[in-house]
């Protein structure tokens, strides 16, 4: 990601801290970020030396959501170079375009901007979210995605589509019900409202609220530290399997973790912890 201008990332061992960095925007939601977040999200998952992800933001906000100034195209109708071209004396080559037609590229625009935040609840790394200031509309859809959440007192959380005629539609409302209950999803969606942080950990949206931003990305490394330091076969594979579950009944769920295990618990990672355990010392995992 060294020529994005709206991304970067930063590795320290076996955690990478992957930097929204559009600070002067505060880090609105372009279309550059919905095309690169994707890319940034494969190389983490793909890079075998990174066991864990921090998600992190520069500036004074985590973010402010979608950038409406620079995507005002797709939201009027993803009408966008889709101009019929002209014909002559009013003729019917002259009309623009459907509102068939335009829904479609609408749809297409959105469905983009989905798989882009999907990227990064598929990623098949852990992948902690560090959040401060504002997280608004998509930064909720960011951070919905990722699998834990801590936050500076600062933070102001917003599923704010409602306010500005929208339906949220890139995640917050199918992936906040499993994480704060639908009765707090439809408030915050319904309503609009800012909630402060301590209001987000109180309806469990963050595990933890620390003193300021620093903090707050102290503690989020901190945490990627402890898992980075697991196997991480076994890490990847408890993902997965929380993911795989989510929607199964407990029966459904104990029998594909048994799948799983039979197919993978027999490692050299697990050989590992084993005689780390005999010898007395910490065990270093392999991934193998």
């Amino acid at each position: 990601m060294s020529d994005s201008e709206v991304l970067s990332i930063e590795r320290d061992g076996h955690v990478a801290t992957l930097w929204l960095d559009r600070a002067e925007a505060r880090n609105a939601m372009g279309p550059a970020f919905w095309a690169e977040l994707p890319i940034a999200m494969a190389e983490l998952s793909d890079d075998r030396t990174v066991r864990a992800v921090v998600v992190a933001a520069r500036g004074p906000h985590f973010s402010v959501g979608l950038d409406l100034k620079a995507m005002a195209g797709m939201l009027a109708g993803g009408a966008d170079g889709d101009e019929a071209p002209a014909g002559g004396n009013g003729s019917a080559e002259a009309r623009q375009p459907s509102m068939a037609s335009r829904a479609v590229v609408a749809r297409q625009g959105i469905l983009r901007m989905q798989s882009s935040v999907t990227s990064v609840a598929q990623c098949s790394k852990p992948v902690i979210a560090a959040i401060h200031g504002y997280c608004i509309g998509g930064g909720v859809d960011v951070v919905s995605a990722c699998d834990i959440r801590v936050a500076s007192a600062d933070a102001v959380f917003s599923v704010r589509e409602t306010r500005v005629a929208i339906v949220a539609d890139l995640g917050s409302l199918q992936r906040l019900p499993s994480i704060i209950g639908r009765g707090h999803v439809a408030e915050l969606a319904l309503t609009g409202k800012d909630i402060s942080a301590a209001r987000a950990k109180e309806i469990g949206l963050v595990n933890e609220v620390l003193p300021d931003p620093d903090a707050a990305l102290a503690a989020a490394r901190q945490l990627a530290a402890e898992i980075a330091a697991n196997s991480p076969l076994a890490v990847q594979g408890t993902k997965a399997v929380l993911a795989a579950c989510e929607d199964k009944s407990v029966a459904d769920g104990l029998d594909y973790v048994a799948t799983w295990n039979a197919g993978f618990l027999s490692s050299d990672d697990l050989v590992e912890a084993m005689t780390a355990f005999m010898e007395k010392r910490p065990p270093e995992f392999k991934g193998r």
